[in-house]
């Protein structure tokens, strides 16, 4: 059956109901992303996977997802956003499955990666969707907020449900929280979501989708690396490399009559632009957010659960901020909000400058609740309007991308952030070194809080306690460092969201009807 959704009509029961079923996958999908991070060291006990291993079973879910949101939200576009939604939580399930029980590194690994692939199909499948049941912009504006709202819960809840499964159940028991929310999804997905897909959408083009995938994971891949262990001659090689198979596949765009991605909408301002502020608001928050978590362990002595708990805040404060931009910007422009948001994070980091202070606890959870406010709105906004200014039958395309520039940001931010800390930690634990310290042990004590306060546990007399107060000193300034340039970007952010956005105002999609098959 072909229903003909008219431009600016407004959503009923059923898309709302619908919305509440979209935002289950969003929470699965951002907690899969945390929880993993608790289990480490159960798993590691368990499996005894080797060094190079580890770091795949962390990282492989991220680069798989971020390397196919591009080619998957263009495939929705093709064979049904509904359908591949579908397939995708079923994928996500038994993947969760395998790896909750896998037996060996080598088959978490292997689980892992379908979980990244599925993945990749969750977040733009359900954010086109948005797009294509929330025609009225205040509505719409209201869903992309539960929609982010629903990411930032799951980063909320994902470390304290994984450290009470922890505290009672093996390691594997992370991955099958999973496992209820896509059987819902496959029951009540058929009945509530409507299909949809662009009608005129040609063939994929396979090695426009093979391009998309080798750029955007060897460019995560370099960015990654180049933060774990600095800035060397490979992570160079896989971003040079990531970049130019971009621009072939930039290229070869140009030429195709029906391109895996319309390079065109690029040169609509608002869209380019809310890009651009989309990956540096998520630089600053997910590169900090780094730096937050070492801090409550390492240097206030937490353990994950208490650290986790400690976090849990700043999910909420992100899906309040979410919630409530739909209600500014019925009062304000866009480009009001968003530079006003923004420079309240610049001041949470502002706060956090102060963290070396008598109550480092009460500066830490202040600073950050207010950062995390003032950021919420941005991404419902931004996102909002790259959505807008997209036609509709390329909503699957314009939230892959919109979606790539968040993973962008984000690994972006840990890398230039944690370079900056640890360039910043270096300089300054090298006063707090005792003399007479062996070459191995000054090199591993002057590169990281966790490596010297080690070396500190090992060290006779007072030579310990002293080495171990210093380092913590130095990550402390290090980190009120990494706060002053934490303002200064998101500062600069919003001085270019009000210059670049003020001209953008909110246009009806194109008239016509979409079609769409239930």
């Amino acid at each position: 059956m072909t229903l003909a959704v008219m431009p600016g009509s407004r959503a009923t029961a059923r898309e709302w109901i619908g919305l509440a079923v979209l935002a289950l996958p969003c929470l699965v999908y951002s907690m899969d992303l945390t929880v993993l991070n608790l289990a480490i060291p159960q798993l590691s006990a368990d499996l005894r996977p080797s060094a190079a291993q580890l770091l795949w079973i962390v990282d492989i879910y991220g680069f798989l997802v971020a390397g196919s949101l591009i080619t998957m939200g263009t495939l929705g576009d093709r064979i049904g956003r509904r359908r591949l939604l579908l397939i995708g939580a079923a994928a996500f399930g038994v993947a969760s499955v395998l790896a909750a029980f896998a037996p060996s590194a080598e088959l978490l690994i292997l689980a892992r990666a379908v979980l990244g692939l599925a993945g990749a199909t969750l977040a733009p499948s359900t954010l086109s969707l948005i797009r294509t049941m929330f025609r009225d912009d205040r509505q719409r504006t209201f869903a992309i907020g539960v929609w982010i709202a629903s990411f930032s819960a799951g980063a909320a809840i994902g470390p304290v449900v994984g450290g009470v499964l922890l505290e009672f159940f093996w390691w594997g028991s992370v991955f099958l929280i999973a496992l209820p929310v896509m059987l819902l999804l496959l029951a009540l997905g058929p009945w509530l979501l409507p299909e949809a897909r662009d009608p005129d959408a040609g063939r994929m083009d396979l090695p426009s989708a093979a391009l998309s995938v080798v750029a955007v994971l060897a460019v995560i891949y370099g960015i990654k690396r180049s933060a774990e262990a600095g800035f060397g001659l490979l992570p160079a090689l896989a971003i040079l490399a990531g970049l130019a198979v971009g621009l072939l596949f930039v290229r070869r765009q140009r030429r195709l009559e029906d391109p895996l991605i319309d390079v065109s909408l690029f040169r609509i301002p608002s869209f380019s632009a809310a890009l651009l502020i989309n990956l540096l608001s998520l630089f600053a928050a997910l590169g900090f957010f780094l730096v937050i978590g070492q801090y409550l362990q390492l240097v206030l002595g937490m353990g994950p659960l208490e650290a986790g708990l400690w976090v849990a805040p700043s999910g909420i404060a992100f899906a309040a901020g979410s919630m409530v931009a739909p209600l500014l910007v019925r009062r304000w422009q866009p480009a009001t909000v968003i530079a006003g948001a923004l420079a309240v994070a610049a001041l949470g980091f502002v706060v956090l400058t102060q963290i070396g202070g008598s109550w480092p606890l009460a500066v830490l959870v202040t600073g950050m609740l207010v950062f995390c406010l003032g950021l919420s709105p941005v991404g419902t906004l931004t996102t909002d309007l790259v959505l807008g200014s997209a036609p509709p039958e390329r909503a699957g395309a314009a939230s892959a991308i919109s979606e790539t520039s968040f993973e962008f940001g984000g690994a972006i931010g840990i890398a230039v952030l944690g370079s900056v800390l640890t360039a910043a930690y270096r300089e300054r634990v090298a006063a707090a070194l005792p003399d007479g310290l062996p070459a191995e042990l000054n090199s591993a004590a002057s590169g990281t809080l966790a490596a010297a306060l080690e070396v500190a546990r090992d060290l006779p007399g007072t030579d310990g306690a002293e080495l171990a107060a210093g380092a913590k000193l130095a990550f402390t300034q290090a980190m009120e460092l990494s706060s002053v340039f934490c303002a200064a970007v998101t500062l600069a952010t919003a001085l270019f969201a009000w210059l670049a956005l003020r001209p953008a105002r909110r246009q009806p999609p194109p008239a016509g009807a979409l079609a769409s098959e239930g």
